[in-house]
């Protein structure tokens, strides 16, 4: 049984690689600086061996192959032992195509926004429709209870990240994937430490779309120019559209009129002729928008539009995507992955939307991206954070800039902490029956979701 070492395999995309290995019939160990919930639950569920930090011991006796993270940086002691002693490395992109995705069917999700809901929800559609798709998908489906599978058909859906591949590959992940249906959902700026600007995403985006075949599909929101200008670089494959447009009758393409402003029962029109419609336990205009995506997909792979709508109707979501993780006391917890000011924005509409005018929201914000973390979005932060009744922002040393601007933006409604216990007590003395408590990260946020409900309860006993 040959034996695959990772580094940095808690992360979400290399977690998932981890599991196809496993089900492939490789001897899988990982090492990672950061272990936490809900992927290093998976991982060990699955038999896999995760050993904290990378320490020099993991490599011996040699692997047969080292997987080298993103997050590997030259200077790190494993990434120098790797090179040192001419162990056989590759990157997690080009290992996951020579081995799982060569001669598949792949439909990749990529965008700035929606591409881990989106992959799921096309996943389904293809589950439901007997297809058994295998897939690799940067967050855990509910209707699956893991993030990647091998799968019995020639179907994968892939989360196409922009990401760069490895510190000796600084093409973008989604670059290796070779899909013959592509989705692209939105694109904004966003990974500054990688991207300079724009226009660099733009260009990683159009080397994706030279791989898609002339006789593959690529599914494209009509609405974002940044995407235009990408197709407009050059495109040898058809392309469907798909748009939440109401105003305009769309002639072409998927098109989707909201019959409840939460966006939990949608009417559903292909080129511009009706197709059915949609009620769903999903909610926010950016999810109808990542419906139609999917279904644009899974109706290029054959399945028909009636059973596609029967899946959404089925769709239970994905963990930390708008995820209850609990209600004590009235009071009901959410966690969310949002960490640009654009998703942050989207979550909070789509959250009003459910509850109400009268509901009050406190939202309760990580900015632990890079991107965050270089302040690169600290002038659109509070606008979008604007829907929000209470906003605690939690800024630890490592922040790298002031927050103060955006915490006067927001008024007397905001507050910074930098002490997760302080930010725990604090939302104790805010928390009324009937609130909702929106944690956003994208990482774990030092358990504060528990850390609250525990509070809450112990509280609430008295």
């Amino acid at each position: 049984m040959k034996h695959l070492h990772i580094l940095g395999i808690c992360g979400t995309f290399m977690g998932g690689l981890a599991l196809l290995a496993r089900a492939a019939g490789y001897r899988v160990t990982g090492s990672d600086e950061q272990v936490y919930p809900p992927m290093s639950t998976l991982l060990e569920s699955q038999g896999i061996v995760i050993w904290p930090g990378h320490e020099a011991a993991y490599l011996k006796p040699p692997p047969d192959t080292v997987v080298v993270g993103n997050v590997m940086r030259r200077g790190h002691p494993a990434v120098e032992q790797v090179l040192n002693q001419g162990l056989r490395y590759t990157s997690g992109p080009q290992w996951l195509y020579e081995n799982i995705l060569a001669d598949r069917w792949v439909l990749a999700v990529a965008g700035t926004h929606g591409k881990t809901t989106t992959a799921s929800l096309l996943a389904w559609i293809l589950e439901y429709a007997g297809l058994e798709p295998g897939f690799l998908i940067g967050g855990v489906p509910e209707n699956f209870g893991v993030s990647a599978r091998l799968g019995n058909s020639p179907f994968f859906v892939i989360e196409a990240d922009e990401y760069d591949t490895a510190f000796f590959d600084k093409r973008s992940k989604c670059v290796h994937y070779r899909p013959r249906t592509l989705i692209l959902n939105n694109l904004e700026y966003d990974h500054a430490d990688i991207f300079p600007d724009l226009a660099a995403i733009e260009q990683q985006l159009h080397h994706l779309v030279r791989t898609v075949p002339s006789q593959g599909l690529i599914v494209c929101n009509r609405n974002d120019e940044a995407l235009a200008r990408v197709l407009a670089k050059g495109c040898w494959t058809p392309v469907k559209y798909f748009s939440q447009d109401q105003d305009k009758a769309a002639s072409e393409g998927f098109a989707a009129r909201l019959l409840r402003a939460d966006g939990q029962q949608f009417a559903l029109s292909i080129d511009g002729t009706p197709s059915g419609e949609c009620q769903w336990s999903q909610y926010g205009r950016h999810n109808v928008a990542n419906a139609l995506a999917a279904l644009a997909a899974a109706q290029h792979v054959g399945v028909p539009v009636a059973v596609a709508l029967e899946a959404l109707a089925q769709f239970r979501g994905v963990k930390r995507r708008m995820e209850v993780r609990g209600c004590v006391a009235g009071i009901t917890v959410y966690d969310d992955f949002a960490h640009h000011p654009t998703a942050i924005a989207l979550t909070l509409q789509a959250l009003r939307a459910r509850v109400g005018p009268t509901a009050r929201i406190i939202a309760i914000l990580e900015p632990r991206s890079n991107t965050m973390r270089m302040g690169i979005h600290q002038e659109s932060l509070a606008n979008s954070l604007a829907e929000a009744d209470r906003v605690l922002i939690y800024t630890p040393p490592e922040l790298g800039w002031d927050i103060t601007p955006v915490i006067q933006r927001l008024g007397d409604k905001a507050q910074a902490k930098e002490d997760l216990e302080a930010l725990v007590q604090h939302l104790l003395r805010l928390a009324q029956p009937g609130d909702h408590f929106l944690i956003m990260s994208n990482g774990g946020f030092g358990g504060l979701h528990q850390r609250v409900l525990n509070a809450l309860a112990q509280s609430a006993a008295g």
